[in-house]
């Protein structure tokens, strides 16, 4: 039997998985979307990859992303760790000397600075998905291109169409009104990616001291035009690691090594996880003025976890929960 940990990532529109080995192998992968079903989509995880690894031992699990705690206490995992952290852990390993890591997701975009491997310093993007994933892919679709093919058109382009960036809203309105005066889609493409760009210093890395080495992890990292831009904005290389994709994955996973390696057992359910009935259901707390969201995960009948409450009253707390 072969020794493993599994790292699992949960985001609003993907849902990442890895298998690693003692010496932190990757053995298997898998990127999945989560189509507004998490639970759904750790079970078809789960699936994937052990489809063609049956002879391993999952020695240790760990969880990250948006939902984390969910994935967590399906799984029976035995760190939950936040993106911060996992992206980190990961970046670290792979490139030592990282000072900065850019992340831009489905749904979501941050930026960690590192001192000796360790974050001292982040910031997230806010309510606006302007310039995620999302919003790329959207306007990929819309202008009938290939997402895997957006930075491609835009390394064509001699010059840059100017798009705003600082809204999804008048992003498109923009893009509309270049293609209705003829603007080749080469250059809109182009002014698309450095506005992204634009927004990004300007939002999400607002005031932040930019050193080198620096990362850009997620899966907008794919889009060579949106990294040529970050190059251009910053005057200085930005690094597309190998895993850019399943990055906090494979952090949760070295986390989990570290940890149960410690404490020579682990929690993980394992595959007949596949066959139980996991739910969710929320209800407000009316006992004070609060009206707290309370959210109860189901093990077929059984409550397994609770959270959502400012008071304590109904949570059950897990370990390793940050």
């Amino acid at each position: 039997m072969i020794k493993t940990y599994l790292g699992i990532d949960v985001g609003s529109i993907s849902t990442k998985g890895v298998l690693i080995t003692e010496n932190r192998e990757i053995i298997a992968h898998a990127y999945l979307r989560t189509q507004g079903q998490p639970i759904e989509a750790i079970k078809n995880l789960i699936k994937e990859l052990f489809k063609d690894n049956k002879n391993i031992e999952i020695k240790g699990v760990g969880t990250t992303g948006s939902a984390r705690r969910l994935a967590g206490v399906i799984v029976g995992a035995d760190v939950i760790k936040n993106e911060i952290i996992t992206h980190a852990v990961a970046a670290t390993y792979f490139y030592p000397e990282t000072r900065t890591i850019i992340e831009i997701g489905g749904q979501d975009s941050k930026i960690i600075l590192l001192k000796d491997s360790v974050p001292v310093d982040f910031a997230m993007n806010t309510v606006c998905a302007a310039g995620t994933g999302s919003f790329l892919e959207h306007q990929a679709i819309r202008l009938g291109i290939p997402i895997e093919e957006f930075g491609d058109y835009a390394l064509r382009a001699k010059k840059a169409a100017t798009i705003a960036g600082r809204c999804t809203v008048f992003a498109e309105s923009d893009m509309i009104h270049k293609t209705q005066l003829g603007i080749p889609i080469e250059e809109i493409i182009r002014g698309l990616c450095e506005a992204i760009v634009r927004n990004y210093l300007g939002t999400v890395a607002k005031g932040k001291d930019i050193q080198p080495l620096i990362l850009f992890q997620g899966g907008v990292a794919a889009n060579i035009g949106v990294k040529t831009a970050f190059e251009r904005a910053l005057g200085i290389e930005v690094i597309v690691p190998q895993h850019f994709l399943i990055m906090g994955a494979i952090g949760a996973a070295f986390i989990a090594q570290d940890y149960t390696q410690k404490t020579k057992s682990t929690k993980f359910i394992g595959e007949n996880l596949l066959d139980i009935n996991f739910k969710t259901k929320t209800f407000e707390c009316r006992d004070c003025t609060n009206f707290c969201e309370v959210i109860e995960t189901y093990k077929n009948t059984q409550i397994i976890d609770r959270y959502g409450d400012r008071c304590g009253k109904w949570s059950e707390k897990l370990p390793n929960i940050i």
